[in-house]
């Protein structure tokens, strides 16, 4: 049997064509003893990286079983321009000839990346395309075949063109020489009842003639291959489902794309039978694989260089400067000077750093460095400011700072030095202060363990002082393990892309990219995609995939083989006798976690020293920050690039910051105050109390209602409280919080282990919460390095109980010798084994706390600018819109629709405190409207009536179409004309906007004419002002719908406003509960399904059959759901189900067929809410748990029974709390009379087991939304009817 390997190979990045995983196809080989493979996917490099992590793994495996290495050739099918690459404007132009290209060394490599990253950069037209110019450019060390029928000559031979093939061969022979090979293929279809495609091997065999011919003409080699595109036989049909999901169509559809079926990734055994009257084409596969030498994807740092200003010095000069001597001491020794290393050592490291020639450039930077640190410094913590220090100044006591601030600051410069990074720390700080100074961008005070850098605090890169907080550098760079910094760096969403077009236009484009991801069929989306393609109906898919739990049990991975087992759906599917159900599972465990797209990483982004496409390849991808241009991305993902040496910065966009930014704009506008959030009091008595009462909607990290109730209980009363509070509030950690707030408010007893232990306790009252204090710890207990007590966080957070186990006997030694109890000591260690898994960065949980905190103090000192830049930043979900609503009725502050004379372009705040609908969110308003009308009042004063603004602002942009916005939306009404009005006939003209529109037009022109002419006499000029005629008023419903359709949501008032009680009290099931996707299993326990809402839209039509049917949106405060109506029920219901119609449905979600998995929801009845509300609201109670409301439940009278001299206290704050409660209540009912009689149910388990019922003394109350969400949002507090 003759060797072979294979040359022509298809993986999954070859996306919805490959179905083939990398490390499946290096152990198909390997086991069939072969000596190397090549990877070949359509246009892109996607897999190499991926190929060479594969083969060094198991090459480990065989060096140790003493075998040869497995060879890896990274190679392409390329697509090859027809007419050349800068032509696109004709069908031939799209895609081109395939091509094979190989890389046969590292130059071969190097240019095998630029050829693909050129083909999609420069030559993308369909597909990424390369032409004969590129090749002769790039062609040095590259190994060519000829392809598969798609290539050129095989083309040119199948169009019997063989004069032209005989060119091209000589093309090709001529650029190449030894290196290019003719290709063969045989794919023959033998099995007769297969579906498959047949004629592409009579295809295959007229060219594989010509080519032998041509192989003995011209003295060319030939190899076999198979172009594989699957695994195994047995894969074949997957792969068929895999095209039907690329190419959109049906299994059954007779016009689709087949394969061969005989793609699969065949053995040495199976080739030699099919080439057997070949061998040598079989040979020439090894020989290339001998051709092909072994190299590195891999590098060292490639770190950017950064432009050092002339003024400091020049690299030049520092090369005299500086001896090779002189850079080997200051390189291995400490930050001190001392403690050198070995001469042999210190070698070493000179080496790993690059050698001497990148010393004097990393020397040279880390000095600048210096300079810029230590003038931050002494700005920070210095007594005076000095931005002139020199090279020469940098002499340790010469900055008037504190001592331990120096000695930090001189070590972790040393460290940045001494591991080759102070470019990176330049590069950041750049950008960093760019963005705020000169782009005016919103950045965040740092993330991640970056903030434990005083360094970074001091360049600008953070905000946060790490001394204070005791945030740690070794966290974030540790000085016994090198690897690349990570600093992660927020900024606000629209600020976002301005920075990273600004880092671009600085270090160039094509030296800047972002990364690739790539998206993966998970378990549901491989049985939605295999299910459309088996024509499996939708609601039994859906079915199958609502009863996929969300969580496995037993921390089983989420694998569709896993979903099996816990899902009798599924399982009854896999055994199902209707084949094309069965299938779907079969197929979707074969084809999941196959790439099924591309994207762009969240916010990685690459900045290099030269271009990318020098080092890895380059495709190109949609960027949502730059919508009419193809930006840049690495082929590799973020799990690999950097291992190739690229520097991977972190630019993400925060919308805390653009909502702070916008809540300072209104502040600035409406107040003329500048608040400046990097400088605002960390004790600031408003905003604690605010995190007290726990109102912290819309705030950052404590918005949720859990997270709400923990601060009413802790009152929090220092900074160290909330970010406490923000690294427990995760589970596992989230056990710990009763007792740190018992410990906060004295109810606990605060304990140490060990005494000196309360220097880094004290803060969370006795309790480990953060790595940090784990690290601080082990030093000071047992004097653990730097280094080693950051290696013993990452092992404890990572469970790596072997280096845990390793460590353990260094701390109990290093506490003993310290005078420590062993016994107390193995408590420690145990302590910290449990908890270090759950323990959290405090330098990121410090930084985020910072943002919420300043989040707070808007809401606190400026509630309605700060409640306005939440809803003009969040106005596109209308949930959070309905949320932010209710907590400016909660906050007292008024929520007006848009006005002409008091509205910005955005949601904004009015002379009185009340926040305004902004102009810009009126749909069909223009920008140019908006900003002429805010103008002009702006310069002129408020518009004293209609026609004062037609007079007053530009005609061009106050056309028939604003005014016509303007007056449906209430922005007129300030004017006292009915919008109705606006819509009348006046005069000759159809409608008042007319008459309006065309009356502006002509004062204008009257005005401008006379400005003109020479006697100027304006006044003169009568020009009649139409008026408004009667109209009959709008119903409430009619109004309040053309309001929603202009601004998105009920602002003046919601139709269902007066329903309020009835939805809360009667309806147990959400309007959004019943939607498409609603989970109708589930619903399918409940008796009955009660839903009230307004219809907002009916959609009636016929069925396949011919039946009618109707589909109908109800809508709650809360959101929309969907019901569908057949045949009778359809035709007995739709007259109530009308658009604007308040219904009350009650339905039954109930199985289609007897042992069916489909449910359906069936419409039981439909009433008005109107009737409802009329035969039920005749009696409301509201039940009162003063239990609740005080909080003398058993549980908690027994903890403040701990509290000592503080219960009385405690007693009279909660009673006043209580009594503030019923008189908000109290207050409510009064201004709210009517008809419905009002009952109180008053429970206190002190003074009665039951409660008390009580009648009102008022006639009866009007049970009005106030009420209702007053009652919804106190514990304790509920109403019936």
């Amino acid at each position: 049997m003759h060797n072979f390997i294979h040359l022509h190979t298809h993986t999954h990045y070859s996306l919805l064509d490959g179905q083939s995983k990398v490390a499946d196809l290096v152990k198909r080989a390997v086991d069939d003893g072969m000596r190397g493979m090549a990877i070949t996917d359509h246009g892109n490099m996607f897999g190499v990286k991926d190929l060479f992590d594969e083969c060094n793994k198991i090459n480990k495996t065989l060096r140790k079983e003493g075998k040869e290495p497995f060879k890896p050739i990274f190679g392409c099918e390329m697509y090859v321009a027809r007419r050349g690459m800068k032509r696109m404007d004709d069908k031939i132009d799209r895609g081109g000839w395939h091509l094979i290209v190989l890389a046969k060394n590292l130059n071969g490599y190097k240019n095998l990346i630029r050829l693909v990253s050129r083909s999609w950069v420069d030559g993308f037209y369909g597909r990424p395309r390369t032409d004969h110019e590129d090749l002769e450019r790039f062609h040095e060390d590259l190994i060519v075949c000829s392809a598969c029928i798609g290539g050129e000559i095989p083309r040119l031979i199948l169009d019997d063109d063989i004069e032209g093939a005989r060119k091209a061969v000589e093309w090709h022979r001529n650029l190449w020489g030894d290196d290019f090979y003719l290709e063969l293929q045989r794919h023959e279809v033998k099995d007769p009842a297969q579906r498959a495609n047949r004629e592409t091997f009579p295809l295959q065999q007229k060219v594989n003639r010509v080519l032998i011919e041509f192989a003995k003409e011209y003295g060319i080699k030939l190899v076999c291959t198979n172009d594989c595109h699957f695994i195994d036989k047995d894969a074949a049909e997957a792969h068929d489902h895999l095209l039907c999901i690329g190419t959109s169509k049906d299994l059954d559809d007779p016009q689709r794309m087949l394969y061969t079926k005989q793609e699969w990734f065949k053995s040495q055994a199976e080739m030699n039978e099919i080439f057997a009257d070949v061998p040598e084409a079989l040979d020439n596969t090894v020989e290339i694989l001998d051709k092909v030498e072994t190299y590195d994807l891999e590098s060292d740092p490639i770190m950017p260089f950064f432009p050092i200003p002339e003024d400091f010095g020049t690299e030049e000069e520092w090369r005299k400067k500086y001896t090779e001597e002189d850079l080997f001491r200051e390189f291995t020794s400490d930050e001190n000077g001392e403690n050198p290393l070995a001469r042999e050592e210190g070698e070493k490291k000179i080496k790993k750093l690059g050698g001497y020639d990148k010393i004097y450039r990393i020397k040279f930077e880390a000095d600048y460095l210096a300079k810029l640190a230590y003038e931050g410094a002494q700005r920070i913590y210095g007594s005076g400011t000095s931005d002139n220090l020199t090279a020469a100044s940098l002499v340790k006591g010469s900055y008037g700072i504190p001592e331990e601030v120096e000695d930090r600051i001189r070590f972790e410069l040393h460290i940045m030095k001494t591991m080759g990074f102070p470019g990176y720390f330049l590069i950041v700080q750049d950008f960093i202060n760019s963005a705020r100074e000169e782009l005016g961008v919103w950045v965040g005070p740092g993330r991640g363990s970056a903030a434990g850098s005083v360094v970074a605090y001091c360049l600008g890169i953070t905000r946060l002082d790490p001394l204070k907080y005791d945030l740690l550098f070794e966290r974030f760079l540790n000085p016994d393990r090198i690897s690349l910094p990570d600093i992660d760096t927020d900024f606000d969403d629209d600020g976002r892309g301005r920075v990273l077009q600004w880092v671009m236009d600085k270090y160039g484009h094509e030296n800047c990219a972002h990364i690739i991801t790539y998206g993966t069929m998970a378990a549901k989306n491989a049985i939605k995609d295999v299910a459309r393609v088996e024509k499996v109906p939708l609601p039994v898919v859906n079915a199958w995939c609502k009863a996929m739990p969300d969580r496995l049990p037993d921390g089983m991975k989420p694998k569709l083989v896993n979903y099996l087992k816990c899902t009798p759906e599924l399982q009854q599917a896999e055994a199902s006798v209707n084949p094309s159900e069965a299938n779907t599972i079969k197929y979707a465990k074969m084809l999941e976690g196959t790439i099924r797209n591309t994207g762009i990483h969240a916010c990685g982004f690459i900045i290099c020293r030269d271009p990318i496409s020098d080092h890895v390849p380059v495709s190109t991808a949609d960027d949502p920050d730059f919508p009419d241009i193809k930006t840049a991305v690495t082929q590799y993902d973020g799990h690999v690039i950097e291992s190739t040496g690229l520097i991977k910065m972190d630019f993400l966009g925060l919308k805390t910051l653009s909502e702070q930014k916008e809540a300072v704009r209104n502040v600035k506008l409406t107040r003329g105050i500048d608040v400046d959030l990097d400088h605002i009091p960390i004790d600031d008595e408003l905003t604690y109390q605010l995190y007290q009462r726990g109102q912290t909607v819309g705030t950052f990290q404590f918005e949720s209602a859990g997270m709400q109730k923990y601060l009413r209980e802790l009152h929090p009363t220092v900074f160290e409280d909330l970010i406490a509070m923000n690294a427990l509030y995760r589970p596992g950690p989230m056990d710990y919080i009763p007792s740190f707030i018992k410990r906060k408010n004295g109810k606990e007893p605060i304990t140490y282990d060990i005494d000196c232990m309360e220097k880094y306790l004290k803060d969370t009252y006795g309790i480990t919460v953060y790595q940090e204090q784990v690290m601080l710890l082990s030093r000071q207990l047992a004097d653990f390095t730097r280094g080693e007590s950051d290696a013993l966080r990452k092992a404890m957070g990572k469970k790596k109980k072997d280096i845990v186990d390793a460590m353990k006997p260094k701390f109990i030694e290093g506490g003993k010798k310290n005078g420590h109890d062993p016994k107390v000591l193995e408590k420690i260690w145990a302590d910290w084994e449990k908890f270090a898994s759950y323990a959290f960065n405090k330098s990121h949980a410090a930084c985020y706390s910072w943002v919420a905190y300043q989040t707070a103090y808007l809401k606190a000192h400026y509630p309605a600018e700060f409640m306005a830049a939440l809803l003009t930043r969040r106005r596109s979900d209308i949930k959070e819109i309905t949320k932010l609503m209710d907590e400016c009725k909660a906050l007292g502050i008024p929520t007006l629709g848009p006005d002409v004379n008091e509205s910005f372009a955005n949601f904004g705040v009015n002379k009185k405190g009340e926040i305004r609908f902004g102009m810009a969110g009126i749909k069909g308003m223009s920008e140019a409207a908006t900003l002429a009308i805010i103008k002009e009042r702006d310069e002129n004063g408020p518009f004293r009536s209609i026609y004062d603004l037609l007079e007053r602002v530009p005609a061009n942009a106050m056309n028939k179409k604003a005014l016509e916005c303007l007056a449906l939306s209430g922005a007129l009404d300030c004017f006292g004309i009915q919008r109705e009005q606006y819509m009348e006939p006046c005069g000759k003209y159809s409608q008042f906007i007319d008459a309006l529109s065309q009356y502006g037009a002509q004062y204008q022109n009257a005005k401008a004419t006379s400005q003109n002419s020479l006697f100027g006499d304006f006044d003169s000029i009568e020009i009649a002002k139409p008026k408004p005629a009667k109209a009959q008023q709008w119903s409430a419903i009619e109004r309040l719908n053309r309001e929603r359709d202009l601004v998105g949501i009920y602002l003046s008032a919601h139709p269902l406003d007066e329903f309020a009680v009835v939805l809360s009290c009667l309806c147990n099931t959400k309007c959004q509960e019943i939607g498409r996707e609603a989970d109708k299993a589930e619903l399918a326990k409940r008796d009955q399904l009660t839903v009230g809402g307004i219809v907002t839209n009916v959609n009636s039509r016929f069925t396949k059959t011919g039946k009618p049917m109707g589909i109908v949106t109800i809508e709650d405060f809360e959101g929309a759901g969907e019901l569908a109506l057949f045949d009778d029920d359809w035709a007995r219901w739709q007259g109530k189900l009308s658009q604007g119609c308040s219904v009350f449905v009650r339905l039954k979600s109930v199985k289609r067929y007897r042992d069916s998995n489909i449910y359906d929801l069936n419409v039981q009845s439909v009433d008005f809410l109107q009737d409802v509300a009329k035969n039920n609201m005749e009696t409301l109670t509201i039940h009162i748990n003063l239990d609740t409301i005080y909080g003398h439940v058993t549980k908690d009278a027994a903890e403040s029974a701990d509290g000592g001299d503080n219960e009385g206290d405690t007693e009279e704050k909660e009673a006043e709390g209580a009594g503030n409660v019923l008189a908000d209540l109290a207050t409510i009912i009064a201004d709210s009379k009517g008809e419905t009689k009002l009952m109180l149910s008053v429970r206190d388990s002190r003074l009665s087991p039951m409660p008390v019922r009580l009648a009102s003394k008022l006639q009866g109350v009007k049970v009005n939304r106030r009420l209702v969400d007053f009652v919804k949002s106190h514990d304790g507090i509920t109403m019936t009817l």
